[in-house]
């Protein structure tokens, strides 16, 4: 009878496994011609962010986080997980504080991606348990060209790189048995990996590396000449030294990558400090051996259990912000931007990003802990005012996040941020032009547009049908041009203010006419309103 009903239990509990599994398949990003989706809950899912404060992620100030999330009507927020916590000491594991993380997300009714803190952050090992930093010996820094060391873990450590491994694999074992709701959607695998201070590591290991022959499926997977073979200074040139840094530190993560993905398979990803998508000059004016524009390719040869590389974009420039998503936006490499500035003057960017079909977007440090980082594009002062322009974007995009990622995957979204410099910006649908214009009033036409001051508008359009569209956008002007008939005329059929209820039947609060769409459609600054429009001509 023990026996019996001892089986009776492991039939419910393999029973309530399969249930959770069908009801909450692993976070997966799929593709469709060219372009990407995360599969949240079996759907295409809109990462709308935020991202902790570097040290926000602990039990005293998590009731910083959740409010700040709240106001801002993100649906995401990204943590991070220090290896120094989770394992103060060597093999002893403790999960207490990533439990607390995912209980009080799941309360406040946001998901979750985490970023291991492990071997590098921004460059350096400065969370890495105090076992780690104390034996220098066991897990050493980078050396530089002059003998001396430098703040940077050499990745010729095969002592460290177990180690993180084994935590790294650690966490995403108890993820995949804590989390069966997959409150966690993604990982990042360590954080702006790379070298400052110098171009690559002349420890003994690493010398030694340098003279032997490059691998050769990086020769072969970059196009090299057919045949070509030697050192990396042979094969490479002047770029070999970057190129050498950039292949070992990818190789590292690919490791520690594919140990966590060996435990729990969610999508893994890597983030990159740029460097000038224009000037860029030459590491180390910028992070060696890290995921740069240039390495890319690299980074995907190195590291394919890593779903994507992501930018971190602190350049608030228009042209430099739009390039570096063109940068990173390939057919091979989804769009993500897991960091981006927290000022003003980068919110308007989240409506550019969705339109170059980005599965998410997340501004920096936006929590209530006070902490400003003023020299990387924050606010003076991180007071409660500061998260007020992207929660005023959040809030329009939030109740149509999950239809703008399916649009996205199938090709029907477009969008644009202002470009301080040209006030006018058009997006071609199948057979429908949408233009943009920003600065003009809300009633009249015999005027140029100016431009907005600051240039703080956007907008993101949604296909919906040949001729029916779903506006949504904040400080400016939106009308359309028949492509598919020249020399006619747009004529509004209906435009529709309203929003979709929770069965997603769309609600029309009010119809606009006369003043409201003789001149195209005014989207103000001080309120949002979305709008379904259908069009044809005369």
């Amino acid at each position: 009878m023990v026996f019996f009903l001892a089986v009776m239990e492991t039939f419910a509990a393999t029973g309530q496994v399969a249930a959770n599994a069908n009801a909450h398949p692993i976070p997966s990003i799929v593709e469709k011609d060219g372009r990407f989706a995360l599969m949240v809950d079996g759907k295409p899912y809109l990462m709308l962010g935020v991202q902790a404060n570097n040290s926000s992620a602990w039990p005293a100030t998590l009731d910083k986080v959740w409010p700040a999330a709240e106001t801002l009507h993100a649906n995401t927020v990204e943590m991070p997980i220090y290896w120094e916590q989770l394992e103060p000491t060597q093999g002893k594991f403790d999960f207490s504080v990533v439990e607390l993380i995912l209980k009080q997300a799941r309360d406040h009714h946001v998901r979750l991606v985490l970023l291991w803190f492990g071997t590098w952050k921004n460059g350096s090992s400065h969370y890495t348990p105090e076992w780690v930093k104390l034996d220098q010996q066991k897990y050493p820094f980078v050396v530089g060209k002059d003998g001396k060391t430098v703040d940077s873990p050499s990745p010729f450590s095969p002592a460290r790189l177990e180690a993180d491994k084994t935590a790294f694999g650690a966490l995403m074992r108890h993820l995949k048995q804590s989390d069966p709701q997959r409150t966690v959607l993604m990982v990042q695998v360590e954080n702006e990996a790379g070298e400052w201070g110098g171009v690559r590591d002349y420890g003994p290991a690493a010398e030694k590396a340098f003279a032997g022959p490059v691998p050769e499926k990086l020769v072969s997977g970059l196009g090299k000449q057919a045949g070509a073979s030697g050192s990396w200074a042979q094969v490479f040139g002047e770029d070999a030294d970057e190129t050498f840094m950039a292949w070992h530190i990818a190789d590292y993560i690919e490791q520690v990558a594919a140990a966590g993905k060996a435990e729990y398979a969610l999508p893994l990803y890597v983030n990159a400090a740029l460097r000038d998508p224009f000037k860029p000059g030459h590491a180390p004016s910028y992070e060696s051996g890290a995921p740069t524009d240039n390495n890319i390719a690299l980074w995907k040869i190195a590291a394919p259990s890593v779903s994507l590389v992501a930018p971190d974009i602190y350049l608030p420039e228009y042209a430099k912000y739009i390039k570096v998503m063109e940068l990173y936006k390939s057919d091979k490499n989804p769009l993500l931007i897991p960091e981006t500035g927290n000022s003003a003057a980068f919110a308007r960017y989240v409506f550019a990003a969705v339109g170059q079909g980005a599965i998410g977007w997340a501004p920096f440090g936006l929590d209530l802990t006070r902490y400003s980082n003023l020299g990387g594009g924050g606010p003076e002062a991180m007071e409660a005012d500061a998260l007020k322009p992207v929660a005023r974007q959040y809030e329009l995009l939030g109740p149509i996040a999950r239809r703008l990622a399916q649009g996205n995957l199938d090709g029907k979204v477009r969008g644009a941020s202002e470009d301080p410099d040209e006030h006018i910006q058009t997006l071609d649908f199948t057979r429908w032009q949408a233009v943009l214009e920003y600065g003009m009033p809300s009633f009249g036409n015999w005027m140029k547009p100016k431009g907005n001051n600051p240039p703080d508008g956007g907008a993101v359009i949604l296909e919906l049908g040949p001729d029916e569209f779903l506006v949504a956008g904040h400080h400016v002007r939106v009308d359309f041009t028949p492509r598919f008939a020249p020399g006619k005329k747009r004529l509004w059929l209906k435009v529709e203010e309203g929003s979709y209820d929770a069965a997603g039947n769309w609600k029309t609060a009010r119809i606009w006419n006369g003043d409201q769409t003789d001149y195209g459609l005014n989207l103000k600054a001080d309120e949002n309103v979305l709008l379904k429009v259908t069009v044809t001509t005369f």
